[in-house]
C-alpha cells in the first residue's frame, strides 16, 4: 500500500504545479494597452493622390483591443468620430465626436468598430478617413478592409467592413477548444474530485 501512496503523492505534486505553470502563463498572455501614432511617422494629413488607401493600409499592419488609444498628429486640420454612414459618405455634419487641438488621443473602450474622417469634406474624400476593429478577448483578427471608396456588399448579417476569411473561422474553432480543454483541466472541481480520488487509496 506504501508504494500507492507515495505514486498518488507524486501525481498530486506533478498535477499542483501542472495548474500553477498554467495560471502564470495565462496571465502572462494579457497585453498591456498601447498608444497607437496614427498614420505612423506621417501622422493626420490629406494623403497625396496616389496615397489614397494610407491609412486603411496603415489600420491593416496593427492589431487594436479594447483599452489601446489612438493617438492623431495634424495641422489646420481635424478628427471626427462618426458612424459608418458618416465615414461612407463623408459627411462632416452630425460627428460623433470632434477634435481640432492638433494633438487628439481616442481610447478604444469596447470592442467593434470605430470610423474617423477629417473634419475637411475634400480631406476624406481624398482617403484621409480611417476604420479601427477592435478585438475582444480570444477574437480571430479580420482581413483587409474594403476600398474606402466602396461601401462594402450587403449580406446575410447586413453590412460587414470586412471580410472574414475561411480559414479565421476554422481557427477560432481550434482555439476555442484549446480554451474549453485548459478551463476544464484546471477548474476547482476537478482539482477536488481528483484529491478526493487520491483520498480514496489511502
Amino acid at each position: 500500500m506504501a508504494p500507492v501512496r507515495g505514486l498518488c503523492k507524486w501525481v498530486v505534486a506533478v498535477f499542483a504545479a501542472l495548474v500553477l505553470v498554467g495560471g502564470v502563463s495565462m496571465e502572462a498572455k494579457v497585453e498591456a494597452a498601447r498608444e497607437f501614432r496614427v498614420g505612423g511617422a506621417e501622422g493626420w494629413h490629406d494623403p497625396a493622390e496616389l496615397n489614397s488607401s494610407l491609412y486603411s493600409d496603415w489600420a491593416t499592419r496593427n492589431r487594436f483591443r479594447v483599452g489601446d488609444s489612438l493617438n492623431f498628429e495634424y495641422k489646420n486640420d481635424s478628427v471626427l468620430v462618426v458612424d459608418k454612414w458618416s465615414y461612407y459618405h463623408c459627411n462632416t455634419s452630425n460627428p460623433i465626436a470632434a477634435f481640432n487641438n492638433g494633438n487628439s488621443t481616442f481610447t478604444l473602450d469596447q470592442p467593434g468598430f470605430f470610423y474617423f474622417i477629417s473634419g475637411t469634406t475634400n480631406h476624406c474624400k481624398n482617403g484621409q478617413r480611417l476604420i479601427v476593429d477592435v478585438m475582444s478577448p480570444h477574437r480571430i483578427p479580420r482581413s483587409t478592409p474594403p476600398s474606402i471608396a466602396n461601401p462594402p456588399q450587403a449580406g446575410v448579417g447586413g453590412l460587414s467592413p470586412y471580410a472574414s476569411p475561411l480559414s479565421s473561422a476554422s481557427s477560432g474553432a481550434a482555439m476555442g477548444t484549446s480554451s474549453v480543454a485548459v478551463a476544464a483541466f484546471m477548474s476547482p472541481l476537478a482539482m477536488a474530485s481528483f484529491a478526493a480520488m487520491m483520498h480514496f487509496y489511502y
